[in-house]
């Protein structure tokens, strides 16, 4: 991929030159409120995420909100520590490497931060996957075949053996499409770790934690022996 920056009004802007013909701070507008054609709640991850077209190209606009406490303090806006460290331009760097590497990622179109004193604010656009839906919704509706959850442990095994540490391994980032296509969504605060070890079992956990969860709160379809497959699948 092709990265550019470019400072433009309060905004600075990492972009693919290869998709991006000219960058401006009209790509990071949300759609108006109540307009149906720009829901895009289940891609949200921590963030706030919309449907948008950009120079034609279908994608998906994500504003970043803070988790935790703090969020009722501080609702987007996060503390400077440098360029480098702001969540748009770690995330876009970090997904721009995974698609290069061929991992299943949404491509990267564009991210911006805005920076007001010691806090700044971000925004990240990717390339809206193709008729998916998360984890999570299909196991709300129904039981899952085998050759999915296998699929998804198969998937997981990839990333974790090109050494990628997902900071928030869940059900709703997984993301299943046609034909047995599977996806992960959601890098921010991921990374690209020095070698093996105990984080690989903690993503795990965590997204255990996760199916557990959506099980007793919305009635999800998982059981123990789901979880037998996912983890054939990973063990190849």
């Amino acid at each position: 991929m092709s990265e550019r920056i470019e400072r433009i009004g309060d905004s600075v802007i990492v972009y693919d030159d290869a998709l991006v013909n000219q960058a401006d701070e009209r790509m990071f507008a949300a759609p108006e409120p109540g307009d149906p054609a720009s829901g895009a709640s289940d891609l949200a991850g921590r963030g706030s995420a919309h449907f948008v077209t950009l120079q034609g190209r279908n994608c998906v606009l994500r504003h970043y909100y803070r988790g935790g406490m703090i969020r009722h303090f501080s609702r987007d806006q996060f503390v400077w520590t440098g360029e480098e460290r702001t969540r748009s331009f770690s995330e876009w760097r970090l997904l721009a490497a995974l698609h290069d590497m061929g991992l299943p990622v949404p491509r990267p179109v564009a991210g911006r931060y805005v920076r007001g004193g010691p806090f700044y604010t971000a925004d990240l656009v990717t390339e809206r996957l193709p008729d998916v839906r998360s984890l999570a919704a299909a196991l709300v509706d129904a039981s899952q075949p085998a050759d999915v959850w296998s699929g998804v442990g198969a998937m997981l095994a990839r990333f974790h053996r090109a050494m990628v540490f997902h900071a928030d391994l869940n059900a709703h980032n997984i993301q299943l499409g046609a034909q047995g296509t599977l996806y992960l969504l959601d890098f921010d605060r991921g990374r690209i770790m020095a070698g093996a070890g105990s984080w690989s079992n903690d993503n795990l956990r965590r997204l255990r934690r996760s199916l557990e969860k959506i099980t007793r709160l919305d009635g999800a379809h998982f059981q123990e022996g789901d979880w037998d497959l996912l983890m054939q699948g990973y063990r190849g």
